[in-house]
């Protein structure tokens, strides 16, 4: 004689509908998140706030621009953009630097990323030059000391040496005004 083993109603009801709920919990939260308002490019930094990371690169050869430095930082509002030859988005944003650099208010320093140095310095020829230093980080230690994500991305660095904002991803039209210029214009009324 064999026996047969029944399973409870309320067991097999249970183990049907588990998956169900948590199916819905998970859509839940991620309905929440969607629904939160909240910027999801924004990439939150650890450094905001904090002192630049002691950073000194090697100048980019050829320009006659002297290597970056964070001791160089204080005493004045600073852009520091990070950038590479390779890099399609920094061709996207490249003129909003290169206007950004008429504004005598402001000094922009660059981190030349994983870049060989000829092609950094075609890729300036082609589109200008917005940079008062450009320091290279050929094996990108220096980005990792600064949080980098991947390029570019741009820090804005107030006249006491500490980082104010971050920008991840190539700077557009509405990042600069609505965004990077307010920034920029605390970071200059700042002592």
């Amino acid at each position: 004689m064999s026996e047969t083993v029944h399973k409870a109603p309320g067991t097999r009801r249970f183990l049907v509908i588990l998956p169900l709920a948590l199916f819905l919990a998970l859509a839940g939260v991620f309905l929440m998140q969607l629904l939160s308002g909240r910027d999801i490019a924004t990439v939150p930094s650890a450094l905001l706030g904090e002192p630049a990371p002691q950073t000194s690169l090697p100048p980019l050869e050829g320009m006659n621009l002297p290597g970056f430095d964070s001791k160089s930082l204080t005493g004045k509002v600073t852009l520091v953009n990070v950038f590479a030859s390779w890099c399609a988005p920094c061709r996207e944003e490249h003129p909003l630097l290169m206007a950004l650099s008429r504004d005598d208010r402001v000094t922009i320093a660059a981190l030349n990323y994983k870049d060989k140095g000829e092609n950094a310095r075609r890729f300036l020829g082609e589109l200008g030059n917005p940079y008062d230093a450009i320091g290279v980080d050929e094996r990108g230690r220096a980005a990792i000391n600064w949080g980098v994500y991947g390029v570019p991305e741009t820090f804005l660095v107030g006249k006491d040496g500490v980082i104010r904002y971050k920008h991840v991803g190539p700077l557009s039209e509405a990042s600069l005004d609505n965004k990077l210029m307010p920034e920029i214009e605390k970071a200059l009324a700042s002592p």
